[in-house]
């Protein structure tokens, strides 16, 4: 079957020649270590919320509050943020993401520097820095295949996503030594990250966006529009509705690994070391993702993960060893990176250019818009019953979605899909999805 993705070269990309290796690419260069920048410094902020109310305000119901406010963007402004990312200059906007994060970071870092610790201050600052993060991931994934040409747009993704793995695994023991040794630093070093990933965005000279020929519509219209591309997608729906319940037991599943330790008698650092040994399985996973891409239908990927998934959840109650629970997160981190490059490239694969901002937002909000009550569910949790209980629950509930996927009829159509890899698409069914014809453009995603 012929692949849905038109061979079209990134602006300003001689045509007819072979491309330049990705390597040489800097424009894409900047935008990766750009994005990066942002995404290390949300990962310090990240690791820092619970450790700020557990040890220094002494409550689990707060840090899941904490939580509950840095995911709520997630709900209220994913579905509009996708339409302006489609209509607003993305480099532009980016910009103002950056200075945002770094006036909300900034903030928290000297409300701490004096001593204080308020609730709702830092459920605010959560709040604008995870809006700013939507706004800005949207774009960024937006721009890549504006950036690179199409031939290296699976060898991109995979650089991305192993980008992300590697500035976590970065972000999480760095942000929890920092706050061990003083406890402002970690918001002032994010802070100081969006400052750094602003002046990368000024260095590149590509455009992040093909030319608007259509007049915007009603915000209303477009995201109707988007969704309803979604819709007519039989795998892809079926996915994001099952990613979206497994991203739920993953909100618990962080939050635990912070009461395990505490409970344990163990330090904020050893939340890092926890961090490191977990992100190198998705550092492993991310740069083996082209090698799946290559050798299991993306549906058997899916399903391989959650069964994954399934024995190694319940598994982090039987211990509270430091490097043991780290292989366990690894392992969880290497089947989510294989998955999510593979299903990236899928993606990219089949949806149009001028749609990028609104799909992505339509994903993201099913996948990860409930995560803010997973992460507030859980402090109730872990509160009321205690890790091991906790745990146990998750670990029956992954179970269930697991099952689930194996005997549905939509997901294993996706045994049909065999990716290639290549700029060339995907071939699967001709019903999978409905107009395939029309389609020319590529997506970039993280999320599944």
């Amino acid at each position: 079957m012929s692949g849905v993705a038109e061979e079209v070269a990134a602006p300003g990309e001689p045509r007819g020649e072979p491309p330049a290796p990705l390597r040489r690419n800097r424009d894409f260069f900047m935008l990766w270590f750009g994005a990066g920048l942002s995404m290390l410094g949300g990962r310090l902020s990240v690791v820092a919320y619970p450790l700020v109310m557990v040890w220094q305000g002494g409550s689990t119901v707060g840090a899941g509050l904490v939580g509950f406010a840095a995911l709520l963007p997630t709900l209220l402004v994913q579905l509009p943020a996708g339409v302006l990312v489609d209509r607003w200059d993305r480099r532009r906007l980016m910009i103002w993401c950056d200075a945002a994060g770094f006036a909300a970071m900034g903030s928290v870092g000297v409300a701490l520097l004096f001593g204080h610790v308020w609730l709702p201050h830092l459920m605010v600052a959560a709040f604008v820095e995870g809006g700013a993060t939507i706004f800005y991931r949207l774009a960024e994934r937006a721009a890549v295949r504006n950036v690179v040409h199409p031939a290296h747009l699976p060898a991109a993704l995979a650089q991305n996503e192993a980008r992300g793995r590697a500035f976590g695994l970065i972000g999480g023991p760095a942000g929890s030594s920092l706050f061990a040794l003083v406890r402002w630093s970690p918001f002032v070093v994010t802070a100081a990250g969006h400052v750094l990933a602003l002046v990368t965005l000024l260095l590149i000279r590509r455009d992040f966006q093909s030319e608007r020929r259509d007049e915007p519509r009603s915000l209303r219209t477009e995201v109707r529009e988007g969704i309803g591309w979604l819709l007519r997608q039989r795998f892809l729906r079926a996915a994001v509705v099952l990613v979206a319940a497994t991203n739920i037991l993953f909100q618990v599943m962080s939050l635990a690994l912070v009461v395990i330790i505490k409970d344990s008698g163990g330090s904020p650092a050893a939340v890092g070391v926890i961090s490191v040994v977990s992100g190198v399985g998705g550092v492993l996973g991310a740069l083996s993702g082209s090698w799946w891409v290559k050798r299991l239908p993306l549906a058997t990927v899916i399903i391989l993960s959650f069964a994954a998934w399934t024995v190694l959840m319940p598994a982090v109650a039987l211990t509270s060893d430091v490097f043991a629970l780290g292989g366990l997160f690894a392992g969880m981190t290497f089947c989510g990176a294989v998955m999510n490059v593979t299903a990236g490239v899928y993606q990219v694969q089949i949806t149009p250019d001028e749609m990028q901002g609104r799909i992505s937002s339509v994903i993201l909000l099913v996948t990860s818009g409930a995560n803010s009550f997973g992460v507030m569910g859980a402090g109730f949790l872990l509160s009321g019953f205690g890790s091991t209980p906790t745990l146990a629950g998750v670990g029956v509930v992954m179970l269930l979605i697991t099952l689930g996927a194996a005997v549905s009829p939509a997901i294993r159509s996706g045994n049909a899909i065999r990716l290639t890899g290549e700029a060339g698409g995907a071939d699967r069914e001709p019903d999978d999805v409905p107009g395939a014809g029309t389609l020319g453009g590529r997506r970039d995603s993280e999320e599944i």
